[in-house]
């Protein structure tokens, strides 16, 4: 881990700012207070709820503006595929938000820093702290930069659909099957769990994912049973 100081915030945000501590707090995941009761700081769930909301407003703010002819629906897939968790994950690993995070150290060992969950949340947790030291516009001017700029590509590359959506057809079509998801573990404190969560074609596993939600972690089963496919069909092939 590397201690956060305040030039590194200022950097990310390209802006000046006051409060640190509630940057440590955006960053502390709650393992970490388990093993360190002296930590000074909460754990960042609140700020991540606090993100979430300014997420979704300011995503939903700039789809409607974009796309006067989009339909509710369509929209609500622009926004799913845009704030996902392997796309928060993705910015929050650019920004290199992994290194600052406070983990226990079970969740260092597996490789916590990494993982597409937390990232996502921290990314939602340091928005909900920007949102409190600088405001709606420049919480709008970040995301505009660091997350929205590939809004054009998703829309145009027909890639909102989400992965469950996206492998079901594929897999009605090549298989005549309809996938099944199944929890096949979870872990944690109720308001804290994470699960893991198996897809099968038939009785053959085709994936596995985890996530905060049991449709976090659908959606990860259903990412890697696409990544499958492509080997199943080269298998058939041989």
């Amino acid at each position: 881990m590397i201690e956060l100081n305040k030039e590194d915030i200022e950097k990310i945000f390209e802006c000046t700012i006051d409060n640190l501590d509630i940057f440590k707090t955006s960053f502390t995941h709650r393992s970490y207070l388990n093993e360190h009761p002296e930590h000074k700081f909460p754990s960042n769930e609140r700020l991540e709820f606090l993100g979430d909301a300014v997420l979704q407003f300011l995503s939903s703010d700039l789809l409607y503006s974009k796309y006067p002819n989009a339909p509710e629906g369509e929209m609500t897939n622009y926004r799913a595929a845009i704030v996902c968790t392997p796309s928060l994950a993705t910015e929050a690993n650019n920004l290199g938000y992994g290194k600052f995070l406070y983990l226990s150290n079970g969740e260092e060992a597996s490789g916590g820093r990494q993982r597409e969950y937390i990232l996502a949340n921290t990314f939602e947790a340091v928005l909900g702290a920007l949102y409190l030291e600088k405001g709606i516009e420049v919480c709008r001017k970040f995301v505009e930069t660091n997350l929205f700029y590939k809004i054009s590509d998703i829309v145009e590359g027909s890639t909102y659909k989400d992965s469950k959506s996206i492998f079901q057809e594929i897999v009605q079509e090549k298989f005549n099957l309809t996938p099944k998801y199944d929890v096949l573990d979870s872990w944690g404190a109720d308001h804290n769990k994470t699960f893991k969560v198996g897809v099968y074609v038939g009785k053959e596993l085709f994936g596995e994912g985890e996530g905060g939600s049991k449709q976090k972690a659908e959606q990860g089963a259903a990412q890697a049973g696409l990544d499958k496919i492509p080997l199943v069909d080269k298998a058939k092939s041989l």
